[in-house]
Order: structure tokens, then C-alpha cells, then sequence
């Protein structure tokens, strides 16, 4: 790994209160950024700074150029993480208002409800509100056209998707896209039981939203991740929310049961891969995932294609470049297919093809 790659990675762990074995001499600053925009650690890495000068005071040194960088940097946080972070609140709690009048309960996933386990919940960064209306998105979904007039995009395989107050928000129907892997219905089947059964109640601003149960999260932001691993490319933000999530809920995760199940479909290597550079790349201790980890000759490549996708090859424009440019990757990508998926290559390919011409608008998103 590249020098600056490395010292990208210390920042994030100081960034996320985790050591380092050893402190950077010299930062290549706009690489810097330019990693921490790509994995969405924007914030997180500026924490990690902070947390490098407390060490090393003169680790920005007397350059002018590079004071003003810091200035700016801190600056565009503020603005577009702890002030954006605060209107995502607020966006939330009117959302969840809205549904209550009405009689609908809201479950918040991924986003907000990863915040929570940040050591600065600000400074991850929002974008979409997912939700989950245990099981009455329909009725929901009409209630939204009815009362606000709002329209409602459908072309999407497991949530609808409309604009409140400029953010997006997309409305579950299932957790994931049970169309494109066969395998995917029983997972599906196995986080719908789990998030009618267990979840907790929080408030923001005064409203009551729902957040999903140990478990759930457990086993739905691993099968997220690894989705975004197979099919585009998953990023450092991604790992750090389902790890810094087990660091905090891992006395309330159910082990013995959930590995048997991510052995069953296809997903315990993955698991202990994901499990492995956590450890061992971002600083998170062995003992959070109660069980033995084991070394795996995968870990590097992984971990490599995570910080730098092997396949990154530009889509282009247009449907067919698109079509031709995802079937590529898919292609170049099959050896992570064998890696996540109980399915077989061949499966995969017939369902994600027939997905496909189901959903044509999201494909070519």
C-alpha cells in the first residue's frame, strides 16, 4: 500500500478513537482529502488530524498554504456535516410526525441509526433517509400522495423513493433486493422476522422513531456492505458502520445463531474477512466478535479492491454502454460473487439479468 494510503488509514483511526503503532513524518495533504472524500470520511479524517496534532503539534508546520487548507477543511465540515447533520434530524423527526398522525410507526435504518454509534454521530455523513413502516408502505405511500401531493418513484426493486424537504427518502418495502439473488428471499425472510420482533424506540426533537434490533443490524448491514462490494465497489464508511456498531452492541448480538446462519448462506468467509480488517487495518479489538477469526489468503486482495477497486473502468453514457459496461464488471467481479453468494455464478447471472428487465430505470441509475 502507497505511503499516503497509509497514512489515510491512521487518520481514520485516530479519527474514530482508535491507536496507531506509528505517527506520520510528512502528509501528502490532497491526497488526503481526495481518500477521505472517496470513502466518505470527510469529517472523520479531519477528527483524525486533531487527534495527530494533539500528538505532534507541528505536523501542519509553519507553511501558509497549508493553514489555510486546515481552515477551509474545518470550515466545510461544519457547514456540510454538523449543520447538514442537524437539518437530517429535523427532516427525520417532521417525516415520522407526519406518519404518526396517521398511524404508522417509522423505523429508521442505516443512516441516522448508524450515526449513533459514531463517536461524533455529526460527522457521519448523511445523505438518504431509509425507512421501514413495518409492512404498510402501501397504505403510507397513499397517504403521501393524498395529504401532500408528493410524487412517488417506483421503479426501484425494494423500496419506493420520494422528496421531503430535499432529502431522499426511500420507503422499504423489503431490506434488500430479493429479485436479483435467489438466495436473497431467505435472508429476507430471515431480517423481516427480526425487525417485527425486536427494535428500539428513540426520540428526536419529540418524535418517536424506531431503530432496528441487534441482529437485524448485524446481519443487515454486513449483506448491504457486501452488496455494494459485488456489484459497484463498498468504501471505509461502510465498514466502519457495521464494526463500530458491533463495538457497541456486540453483548446483544445473538453469535452462536447468526454465524450458523451466514455459514448456511454463503456469507460466514466474508464475515470473518470483514472481521479480520477491521481488526487489524482500522484498529477495533479481536474480542467484539466473539468467535475465532481466521486468517484467510483473500484478506489483501480484499482489502486492496476496498481502498481502490480492481474494476474501475468509467460506464460511459447511454443504455447499451451502460448495459455493456456493467456486464463487464460483472464479469471482472465474479470472483466476490463466489465469495458472498451461495448462488451459483450462473444463477446469479439469470436472476440479475431478469431483475434487470423488471426494473430497467434502476438499472441504468
Amino acid at each position: 500500500m502507497q505511503s499516503s494510503k497509509k497514512v489515510f488509514l491512521s487518520l481514520v483511526r485516530l479519527g474514530v478513537g482508535h491507536s496507531v503503532s506509528d505517527l506520520p513524518e510528512t502528509i501528502d495533504w490532497p491526497s488526503i482529502q481526495d481518500s477521505a472524500v472517496q470513502h466518505g470520511l470527510y469529517a472523520v479524517v479531519l477528527d483524525g488530524v486533531e487527534c495527530l496534532r494533539q500528538m505532534k503539534p507541528d505536523v501542519i508546520g509553519t507553511d501558509f498554504q497549508d493553514k489555510i487548507m486546515l481552515a477551509q477543511w474545518i470550515g466545510e465540515v461544519h457547514q456540510n456535516y454538523e449543520l447538514r447533520y442537524e437539518s437530517y434530524k429535523q427532516t427525520i423527526k417532521e417525516l415520522a410526525a407526519f406518519y404518526k398522525g396517521y398511524g404508522f410507526k417509522m423505523m429508521v435504518l442505516k443512516g441516522y441509526a448508524c450515526s449513533l454509534d459514531w463517536p461524533k454521530p455529526e460527522h457521519r455523513p448523511c445523505g438518504d433517509i431509509d425507512i421501514w413502516l413495518f409492512g404498510r408502505q402501501k397504505e403510507a405511500d397513499q397517504s403521501l400522495v393524498q395529504k401532500k401531493g408528493i410524487d412517488i418513484d417506483s421503479n426501484h426493486h425494494h423500496h419506493t423513493v420520494f422528496c421531503w424537504n430535499g432529502y431522499m427518502v426511500e420507503n422499504h418495502y423489503d431490506f434488500i433486493n430479493t429479485h436479483a439473488h435467489r438466495s436473497s428471499r431467505r435472508f429476507e425472510a430471515r431480517l423481516k422476522d427480526l425487525a417485527y420482533r425486536y427494535y428500539r424506540e428513540v426520540e428526536i426533537f419529540g418524535a418517536k422513531v424506531y431503530l432496528p434490533g441487534a441482529d437485524f443490524n448485524f446481519l443487515f448491514l454486513l449483506r448491504h456492505m457486501a452488496n455494494h462490494f459485488v456489484g459497484k465497489e463498498m468504501t471505509l464508511r461502510q465498514l466502519l458502520d457495521w464494526a463500530l456498531f458491533i463495538e457497541h452492541h456486540h453483548e446483544e448480538i445473538d453469535w452462536k445463531d447468526d454465524l450458523a446462519f451466514l455459514e448456511e448462506n454463503g456469507l460466514l468467509r466474508y464475515f470473518n474477512l470483514m472481521a479480520l480488517i477491521s481488526v487489524e487495518r482500522l484498529g477495533f479489538s479481536r474480542d467484539i466478535f466473539h468467535c475465532e477469526l481466521k486468517e484467510d489468503e483473500l484478506k489483501e486482495r480484499v482489502f486492496n479492491d476496498i481502498i481502490e477497486p480492481e474494476y474501475n473502468t468509467p460506464m460511459g453514457k447511454g443504455a447499451l454502454r451502460i448495459m455493456i459496461g456493467k456486464t463487464r464488471r460483472w464479469w471482472s467481479n465474479r470472483w466476490k460473487h463466489r465469495l458472498c453468494y451461495s448462488d451459483s455464478l450462473l444463477s446469479g447471472f439469470v436472476y440479475g439479468v431478469k431483475a434487470k428487465i423488471q426494473k430497467p430505470a434502476h438499472f441504468l441509475h
